[in-house]
């Protein structure tokens, strides 16, 4: 027997070869899978899984941004505040719009999609300023924006949901199918794209790694540190803004109460997808799987009429298990080397 390796004649062996190469995800998919099948026939059905695509869209582009977050050794919990943000301001804009102008609806409607997205895109800036420049922690920058964020959206609302957006609104970007498959997919698809051509393409890219992985060694390889770690926070957050905007046409009206569980479960995502909360680790299709597996999870428990209390608690539970699989997974690793 190897040093600190597995006996010889380990049965186990291929699975924890598997299992270190993998991470923790496919085996949780198959049990998922195998779980809800057995629960609800309707599980494994194209029409399901059709709406697990389109539900999972939201979370998916969020926790894009969120691994960028995660790859610079940080994390934001003001994803929620800008998905809020976006929505309101995107709502109320094209609202006021297509009140005073009926026949400029689609003036209306990029008018009041970019307001959202540049004022969700805002709350991620005042993130960049304060982690990058002022060294404030992520966490208590991030969760002090929350709050900030959070009461801007309901003094501006007065938590009244805003209506009278354009119906074309709605019908493209909430409702509507472009070749067989929702229009949100087709947006998360090309954010995908562009995060993994950002990060496995360009220089720019490794250097959230890089920071993420040792801030020291990045600033003394001649790294823009700082640079790297404003662009990380407002790209986190112009991707949850965008998300932001989606929702806002899914439901037809503007809110200020969305995306209260979105932190918590964008960074589930990212961690059950092999993202490291050390930073410098992560994989941009691992995490597209993930937030789709968190989609999965939560249209399976909804279809076994789980209370939706305990949903919550097995989401937080998904991520303490990923947390702890990680450490394990990391110690075979280390013992398959030896």
């Amino acid at each position: 027997m190897k040093s600190g390796g597995a006996p010889s004649g380990d049965f186990t062996l291929p699975l924890k070869k598997l299992f270190a190469r993998l991470g923790i995800l496919p085996f949780l998919l198959i049990i998922a899978v195998v779980a809800f099948s057995l629960m609800s026939e309707n599980f494994l059905t194209a029409r399901n899984l059709t709406n697990v695509l389109r539900q999972s869209v939201y979370l998916t582009i969020v926790s894009l941004g969120q691994m960028l977050a995660l790859l610079s050794g940080g994390f934001d919990l003001s994803v929620g505040t800008v998905l809020a943000i976006s929505s309101v301001v995107a709502a109320m804009v094209m609202a006021g719009l297509h009140a005073a102008m009926p026949e400029a609806v689609f003036l209306a409607i990029s008018l009041g999609i970019l307001s959202g997205i540049a004022a969700g895109t805002m709350i991620g800036v005042a993130n960049a300023v304060g982690v990058a420049f002022a060294g404030v922690s992520p966490f208590m920058m991030s969760l002090g924006m929350a709050s900030v964020g959070f009461g801007v959206a309901l003094y501006l609302t007065g938590g009244v949901p805003v209506y009278g957006m354009p119906v074309e609104f709605g019908d493209i970007f909430g409702f509507g199918a472009w070749f067989g498959l929702p229009s949100p997919v087709w947006v998360a698809a090309a954010l995908a794209i562009l995060v993994a051509v950002l990060l496995y393409g360009t220089p720019w890219g490794r250097y959230f790694y890089a920071v993420g992985g040792n801030p020291r060694a990045a600033r003394l390889s001649g790294i823009n540190v700082k640079g790297t770690l404003f662009a990380t926070y407002t790209l986190c957050a112009a991707f949850a803004a965008v998300a932001g905007v989606l929702l806002t046409a899914r439901l037809d009206t503007g809110e200020a109460n969305i995306g209260a569980s979105m932190p918590l479960e964008s960074i589930a995502a990212c961690v059950i997808a092999g993202v490291s909360l050390r930073g410098g680790i992560g994989r941009v299709e691992n995490v597209v799987l993930g937030a789709l597996f968190i989609g999965l999870i939560q249209n399976g428990m909804n279809l076994a009429r789980i209370e939706s209390y305990l949903q919550t608690v097995v989401l937080g539970g998904l991520l303490i298990l990923a947390v702890v699989a990680d450490q394990i997974r990391l110690r075979f690793v280390a013992a398959l080397k030896d």
